[in-house]
């Protein structure tokens, strides 16, 4: 029990998922009980954008605000709820290659919290995110269903 105690950063990843909310829901109330500050982080996923759109500056620049926009909305509700440091992230790739490699170095979380599905249909079936996150984290994750 110590060392829950002694998160003081959490990681949380979202999306439009079931799972995702709710991992977000868990993640506020954890921040809040704890004491701990609240990383949103939200992967704009390469795969569902074509080699036209990506070349598309203002495709791009729109997919980028509307993500930012969604992120703002996280922020403001983590708030409201009572979380007193809250900070959003926006990156670019693969969600669960991106958040092990580039945002858990950078941010530094002792916890990341994540769903267990964020796909549906027949892509959920072609491995998990979550799982990637919790096989190669060099952080504890809590995954949430």
């Amino acid at each position: 029990m110590e060392k829950i105690r002694n998160i003081k950063r959490i990681l949380v990843g979202v999306d439009a998922s079931d799972d995702a909310q709710l991992a977000f829901r868990v993640a506020i109330h954890r921040a809040r009980e704890l004491g701990a500050d609240l990383y949103i982080v939200n992967v704009i996923e390469d795969h569902d954008i074509n080699v036209y759109e990506k070349l598309d500056d203002d495709f791009m620049r729109r997919k980028r605000s509307m993500h930012g926009e969604t992120l703002t909305k996280y922020k403001q509700l983590a708030e409201e709820a009572g979380v007193e440091n809250v900070k959003i992230i926006s990156v670019e790739g693969n969600p669960g290659k991106t958040i092990v490699k580039d945002v858990i170095p950078s941010v530094k979380p002792d916890l990341l919290i994540v769903g267990s599905i964020g796909k549906q249909g027949v892509r959920k079936y072609f491995g998990s995110q979550a799982a990637y996150m919790a096989k190669y984290s060099p952080v504890s994750v809590l995954v949430v269903r």
